[in-house]
């Protein structure tokens, strides 16, 4: 057990002890752990104790590595699992067997096909609208429409939130007024401030007859929530379930995470970005100096892809699919505002056939002209994604990413650092947030383009996890965005070529990290 500091319903801090780990999750990962030497165990033994078997072993690692050099993955996907195949024998191929496939269970796709297929349809067809006004943008936002399965939408108030604790203010106003319907979707929730005072407030509309639906990520919560967390939010009258409850299951169970932040009130309002439910996100404690992060708000007919979203990922986890009405999805008045959105999702084969986050940050890269300013926590990609952005400089776009001076975990840092010399090599400028860890997930392009969202620079974001944005052109969000991009720039250290030197050891270092990157 552990100590933490709590809130409880009038702002009065009080203590509460919680398990660091519950012990549900505690058996979950003991049982893969056990499932996993067993298998091996069993084979080891076999190729030692029964005749020849020991060149079933060798043609099967033989298959293994001819299925992964013509396998449809990335190439520096494929590198690691090779080198566990031939480098540790048998036990190399049995956690390829274990492990390799990032596929979404048959089950949840036969689900999600039939949530996606019971939502909303927009009367109004803007592509053709947009392709009058710029070609460029309508064909960006043609195949973002085509591959995430979304629609392009207009009039639709946008409010930028620099910070986690300026979204917190607006958001629980905004929770306040809900009359039908909160949905909230997070990674991570944790008992604080932040969460107890959303909290607070929907015990409270769920007494009032107002449907609440939360859905949090299982493993994301493993050490912030009790792991029977969901059953004490139904005593209150919340609807609620844990994404992809982990069970010990020795497969992909670790990858497909939901790695969104969506909070949905009455179809009319929505919030994305950067932000998770917990004391950190609003700089209410201190882990890693000042937490840097951003949102997004939405109010217009744009919510409707966020409300979907959630429908979706609340129904693969739940025994009874959600009931789709079409007070969810509310016909407004029309906002005057300017510019096109799509809010969109991403996540793993075979829902999405392509990688969704990762053609819109090329598209984006592919078409600047003047600059490229992006924010995230980490920058570690592929070879495809760093061509992209070596390309943009060469062409003399400014390009500069933007990370973490002090990091949240160590490893992860000095991939990201890793990095760094082949992009500065090309022209792009790397600068690190020296007050702390900046945790936005912003992409910004020549004063016209932007995608605000959950989506990072790394494997996880790009390949493994359900995530989501919002793509947008000349929305009035996008200068605000900019202005506080200058400001981050001019809290941020850039990099030089002086602060790369390393000595041999973490020259090995970077590059073995660099290696296992993929399945990190």
């Amino acid at each position: 057990m552990k100590k933490t500091i709590m809130y409880d319903v009038n702002g009065e801090k009080v203590q509460k002890e919680i398990n660091y780990i519950p012990v549900r999750y505690i058996l979950a990962i003991i049982i893969t752990l056990l499932e996993v030497l067993t298998i091996l165990g069993i084979v080891v033994a076999l190729c030692y104790y029964v005749p020849y078997f020991y060149l079933a072993c060798w043609v099967t690692e033989i298959f293994c590595v001819i299925h992964i050099i013509a396998a449809d993955d990335n190439p520096d996907y494929k590198i690691p699992w090779l080198l566990f195949v031939l480098i540790i024998p048998i036990a190399g191929f049995m956690l390829y067997f274990l492990f390799y496939s990032r596929k979404l269970q048959k089950k949840f796709v036969k689900r999600l096909e039939d949530l996606k297929g019971n939502s909303y349809e927009p009367e109004d067809d803007l592509l053709d609208e947009l392709t009058e006004e710029n070609p460029v943008a309508a064909s960006q936002a043609r195949m973002l429409c085509h591959i995430a399965e979304a629609h392009l939408f207009t009039n639709t108030r946008q409010e930028y939130f620099p910070l986690g604790e300026d979204m917190f203010g607006r958001l629980l106003t905004d929770l306040e007024i809900a009359e039908k319907f909160i949905y909230m979707e997070y990674f991570i929730v944790e008992e604080g401030l932040f969460w107890n005072s959303i909290l607070n407030i929907l015990k409270k509309k769920a007494s009032e007859g107002v449907e609440v639906k939360v859905l949090y990520d299982d493993i994301g919560c493993m050490t912030t929530l009790p792991g029977n967390y969901h059953k004490i939010l139904k005593k209150y009258g919340i609807e609620a379930t844990p994404f992809s409850r982990l069970k010990g299951n020795a497969d992909s169970e670790f990858n497909n995470r939901s790695h969104r932040k969506i909070t949905v009130i009455d179809g009319k309002v929505g919030y994305t970005g950067g932000v998770n439910i917990a004391d950190e996100y609003i700089n209410e404690v201190e882990k890693f100096g000042h937490w840097k992060d951003t949102a997004i708000r939405l109010e217009g007919e744009a919510v409707w892809e966020l409300t979907k979203l959630f429908l979706v990922d609340y129904g693969i986890n739940v025994k009874k699919m959600p009931q789709i009405r079409q007070d969810l999805y509310p016909k407004q008045l029309k906002v005057c505002e300017p510019g096109y959105l799509i809010p969109f999702g991403d996540g793993p084969y075979p829902i999405y056939e392509h990688r969704v986050g990762k053609c819109v940050i090329q598209n984006l890269l592919a078409g600047a002209t003047k600059y490229a300013w992006i924010t995230s926590p980490y920058l570690i990609i592929d070879n495809d994604l760093c061509t992209d952005f070596e390309n943009a400089a060469l062409r003399g776009v400014d390009v500069r990413i933007i990370v973490p001076h002090i990091p949240d975990k160590k490893i992860v840092f000095a991939m990201t650092r890793s990095f760094y010399h082949r992009l500065m090599k090309a022209g792009v400028k790397i600068y690190e947030y020296e007050p702390g860890f900046i945790h936005a997930k912003n992409y910004l392009v020549d004063d016209e383009y932007a995608m605000i969202g959950t989506i990072n620079l790394d494997y996880r974001s790009l390949v493994h996890h359900f995530e989501n944005g919002v793509w947008m052109y000349q929305c009035e969000a996008i200068r605000d965005l900019k202005a506080d991009i200058v400001d981050t720039l001019d809290k941020s250290i850039e990099v030089t070529s002086d602060m790369l030197k390393t000595n041999l050891l973490q020259h090995m270092i970077y590059s073995v990290v660099r290696i296992f990157a993929p399945m990190m």
